[in-house]
Parts: structure tokens; C-alpha cells; sequence
């Protein structure tokens, strides 16, 4: 919890969910329509690349183009290595292309990029340093795509260990959190082949870290997209935008109401962490 009852910048978390991820764009949309500024932002994987374009200026009318990056065909190419069989030399080139040579203290609004060391299962936010490899890292899914190293560290995908990364954002500044959860509704797809198989698995033990992770958050915005697919939305990318925009939408009289009385959901907040568990109500939701 911030320390500072009067701080009411606000930090967004985008979680990761592969080429589901452009529904963050639509929660970015929905929030400037409303007139809510975002001060910090943090993602892991898929939400580490949206999140990087929006904190590095990339205006949110041509952010479509996601479309085609956040595709698995767009972004990894087939390496066969000691540590994984594709890599991400091919999202490593096309941020280059687009966003250029930069470092991650160098965005227009404070960043954080989420990931996960293999060796130790330790989460690591990069907040400065070279932009690229951090997301490349960030998007490295275990066991399919190569792991990156970064000052010395094997680094993959950071859902493993910190999905909707909300408590960096208050350590960056924020005194209000907003958490977006991409898999909202736990709706899981029937298995059909072993890809079937790993990515249900993965995802579970994903969501139940997920949901503790997200207790931490002020606001929550859980968006249903169970109707698309975790590898390619390209013809389907203005529904999927859509899902993220009546998401937030959902979810903006939360926000505003806890802008408007956020030093009253500190005193709340700080009630139920003084007191025990079952003394708790009616201050606990």
C-alpha cells in the first residue's frame, strides 16, 4: 500500500496473454476518453509491449499494428537450441525497426518491464536499461522460446512469476493501481492436442498466482476473451480491442470513485491490514 494517502498518480498493470494482449489497447482508449491520465505503467509479456509503445509516445489511433506484432508467427522464428526451440530474433528486429535503439528510462511516461529469472524463479523489473531485451525477455515463453540473458541472468517470460505486475508500480510512484487481467473469465478451451495441453496447464498455475497478485490492485479490470485466440487476432483485432474498451468502461466508476475519496480507501485499506482476519468485515469487500 502507497504511504502517501494524498498520492493519487495512477499506475496501470497489463498483463500478459500472448496475442490477446491488444485488448490493452482498448483499456488505454477507454481510459483517455475518459480523461484519466495513466503516470506509470508496467506489463509482462504481451502487456510489456503494449505498454512500451504507449510509454514511448505511440499514439493509441496507430497502435493497430499490434495486431500483426502480438501474432506468434509475426514474432518468433524456429531456432532449435540447448534452452528452446524458436527465439526472438524477429520481434528483437521489428522493435527495433519501430521503436528504435532506446532505454527504458528514456519513455515519456515511467515503465516497467516484467520478467522472470529460470534460475532462481526471482521476478526482475527493468526500469532502465536497454528497452528491447527486457521485452524480448519478458515474451520468452519457457520450454518454447529461447531464454535471454541480461547482465548475467537467464531471463524468460515474466507471467511466470509476476502476471499483472501492480506492486512495482507503487514502489515507481503510483497511489493508485489499476490491474488488467486478461483472463478475466476463466474459461479454458478444450484440449485437443499436447499445444493444447501446455498452454492450459501453463495458464492455470498462471491464474492462480494471478489472483493473489491481483488483491494488491485498487481497481481490476477483468476482460472476457475467451471467444479469441492466444496465437493470432489479426482479423479479429477490432473485437478484441473492443472486449478491452467495455471492460474498462466497467470499471470506470471504480476508479473515478476511488480517485474522489481515495483518502478514505487508505484509511479503509490500512484497517484491514491492522486488524485481524476475522474482525475484518464489514471494512473487507
Amino acid at each position: 500500500m502507497n504511504l502517501n494517502p494524498f498520492n493519487r498518480k495512477i499506475g496501470l498493470a497489463l498483463g500478459g496473454g500472448a496475442a490477446k494482449g491488444i485488448a490493452h489497447i482498448g483499456v488505454l482508449k477507454r481510459l483517455k476518453h475518459s480523461d484519466i491520465s495513466v503516470d506509470f505503467i508496467s506489463g509482462t509479456s504481451a502487456g510489456a509491449i503494449v505498454a512500451s509503445y504507449f510509454a514511448f509516445g505511440k499514439k493509441l489511433e496507430n497502435l493497430n499494428e499490434l495486431a500483426n506484432l502480438l501474432r506468434a508467427q509475426a514474432v518468433l522464428n524456429f531456432k532449435m537450441g540447448k534452452l528452446g526451440l524458436m527465439s526472438t530474433d524477429k520481434l528483437r528486429d521489428y522493435l527495433k525497426n519501430d521503436l528504435g535503439d532506446v532505454n527504458i528510462e528514456d519513455a515519456k511516461i515511467p515503465l516497467a518491464i516484467c520478467t522472470t529469472d529460470v534460475n532462481t524463479g526471482e521476478t526482475i523489473h527493468f526500469t532502465s536499461g536497454p528497452l528491447i531485451p527486457a521485452i524480448c525477455a519478458s515474451a520468452a515463453v519457457p520450454g518454447l522460446v529461447q531464454p535471454v540473458e541480461i547482465d548475467g541472468r537467464l531471463l524468460v517470460d515474466g507471467g511466470i512469476s509476476n502476471n499483472v505486475p501492480i506492486d512495482i508500480l507503487t514502489e515507481m510512484g503510483a497511489g493508485i493501481t489499476i490491474g488488467v487481467d486478461l483472463n478475466g473469465v476463466k474459461n479454458y478451451p478444450e484440449v485437443d492436442s499436447l499445444f493444447d495441453v501446455i498452454t492450459n496447464s501453463m495458464d492455470i498455475a498462471i491464474d492462480l498466482r494471478t489472483r493473489d497478485q491481483l488483491k494488491r490492485a485498487d481497481v481490476v479490470i477483468p476482460l472476457d476473451l475467451s471467444a479469441f485466440s492466444r496465437l493470432d487476432n489479426k482479423d479479429s483485432f477490432k473485437d478484441v480491442i473492443k472486449a478491452g474498451e467495455d471492460g474498462a468502461k466497467d470499471k470506470l466508476f471504480s476508479l473515478k470513485q476511488n480517485r474522489a475519496f481515495h483518502l478514505l480507501y487508505y484509511v479503509r485499506n490500512l484497517i484491514i491490514e491492522a486488524i485481524p482476519f476475522k474482525l475484518r468485515w464489514p471494512f473487507s469487500n
